[in-house]
């Protein structure tokens, strides 16, 4: 493998010479290359590193300066711009001020060259000891191990150290990580973390020694654990399909909604006690809740644009169609009940989708639909706030079409000659984003929730859920 080494370094002259010479002798042989790359210093850090180039000819030393300060992340990313168009395979990210073992290189790269890792991080933290030896200050071992802790619990990892600036990537891995609209900030590094988890990259972590002398810390501490835990919840929420996927991303299969109190649930609720009987379920995705009503003993027709994986057996018949044009002969008719299930806000129009499926209806049969409620607290805060944007999932799901309030909703049924019977309302869905009922604060705010989808159901209601049927006196509705 082409393997590099990336210096990043600012105002380092003291130390860069004595970080290059810290390169051991074996470890040179198997270098491609070794860029310095200097961040507009405002000292001799390039002439330094030039003269150690000219002591050094056999050395393969590549010396850089920036035209301006683009800040630790902003360097970082053009040094990785550099390593992919010289096709290293490796890069090996060390400091310039020494704070990080350059003696290590070897032991950086190994797990990457033995298709082991993807990307490798030093850790100070696999001993508290040992950092305390290494001059690492109780306040900074403090803050270091309790956002550690907290970040681990958001993303998933189990890493002993996030905040180590010891680093080693293999550069196919990075092409494939959208960095360069990542912070220039210290951040920087949180964010790459982040984006590989999301990616399902294997990252390995390396014991490593703490060295803490009298260079200069550019970092300023608060700033920087508000920004990556900021980071940190944005991943959290991203992978439950908040946020649009930048940090965290779902995927595109349709989630299966466990939870009694979500738009699922609530019409699962209002087909108890019903006797078996045809269901339509449109927009079946798939097949979730198809598959509860048929081991129910109702007779299920699913309809999709995607045949899923196993749709097939949670359904009786299986139909694949694109609901925004005329639904097709093949579903057939007479149905007892017919279930929009989050579908409706996915189509242009939705007064012709539900005109074409009540022509499947028997006169005495139901509609069981379930909407998002655009006047939620949040979407409303989001647009006055000026903060309006698209989700992976929920209210303002980036794929929604077609937004409702109650009193829209109903205004469309009633255009199609339907009138409500039962509203359902669900609170916010705090099992998508990990708050289950099981633990106290999870039941507290659900608690505080219900009560406020309550008293006030425009404000608070996340989905609405309602049971509609034709009105009295009509039989059909024709198509416009």
């Amino acid at each position: 493998m082409k393997i590099g080494v990336l210096v990043v370094a600012y105002n380092a002259e003291r130390t860069i010479c004595s970080v290059l010479d810290r390169i051991q002798d074996p470890v040179r042989a198997e270098l491609a290359e070794v860029l310095v790359l200097d961040d507009h210093s405002s000292d001799r850090t390039v002439d330094k590193a030039l003269a150690y180039h000219d002591d050094h000819p056999d050395f393969p030393l590549t010396v850089r300066r920036q035209l301006r300060n683009l800040g630790y992340g902003g360097n970082q990313k053009s040094g990785y711009r550099y390593a992919a168009d010289h096709g290293w395979d490796v890069v090996v990210m060390v400091h310039g001020d020494g704070q990080y073992p350059p003696e290590m290189v070897a032991d950086m790269v190994a797990p990457i060259v033995d298709g082991d890792a993807d990307a490798v991080f030093g850790s100070r933290m696999t001993t508290l000891a040992s950092a305390r030896r290494g001059g690492m200050p109780l306040y900074k071992l403090t803050g270091n191990r309790v956002l550690t802790l907290v970040q681990n619990e958001l993303s998933g990892l189990e890493l002993t150290e996030w905040h180590s600036g010891y680093r080693a990537y293999r550069v196919a891995a990075l092409a494939d990580l959208p960095i360069q609209a990542n912070s220039d900030g210290f951040d920087f590094d949180t964010e790459i973390i982040l984006q590989l988890h999301g990616a399902d990259r294997r990252i390995v972590e390396i014991p490593i020694p703490t060295h803490y002398g009298d260079e200069d810390c550019h970092v300023n501490g608060m700033a920087y654990a508000r920004d990556i835990m900021m980071h940190t919840l944005r991943f959290r929420l991203g992978a439950r399909g908040f946020g649009q996927g930048q940090l965290g991303d779902v995927g595109t299969i349709y989630e299966h909604k466990v939870d009694g109190t979500s738009s699922h649930g609530r019409i699962l609720a209002m087909m108890e006690g019903r006797s078996p009987c045809r269901v339509l379920d449109v927009g079946c995705g798939p097949g979730w809740l198809s598959g509860q009503l048929k081991a129910r003993g109702h007779d299920v027709t699913g309809v999709d644009l995607v045949e899923h994986p196993d749709v097939a057996d949670r359904t009786d018949l299986f139909v694949r169609a694109d609901l925004e044009e005329p639904i097709p002969a093949s579903v057939g008719g007479g149905y007892d009940v017919i279930i929009t299930a989050d579908v409706l806000e996915h189509v242009r129009d939705p007064e012709r989708l539900l005109r074409g499926l009540l022509e499947r209806l028997k006169p005495e049969g139901v509609v069981l639909a379930s909407v998002p409620n655009i006047s939620h607290w949040y979407s409303r805060g989001r647009v006055a706030l000026g903060l309006f944007n698209y989700d992976q999932r929920g209210i303002l799901d980036r794929t929604h079409l077609r937004f409702f309030t109650r009193r829209s909703f109903l205004k469309l049924a009633s255009r199609c000659g339907l009138e409500s019977r039962a509203t359902r309302h669900t609170g916010l869905p705090f099992d998508a984003v990990g708050l289950q009922s099981g633990r106290w604060y999870g039941r507290i705010l659900r608690r505080i929730d219900a009560f406020l989808v309550s008293v006030w159901p425009a404000m608070f209601s996340y989905q609405l859920v309602y049971e509609l049927s034709p009105r009295s006196g009509l039989t059909a509705v024709e198509s416009p």
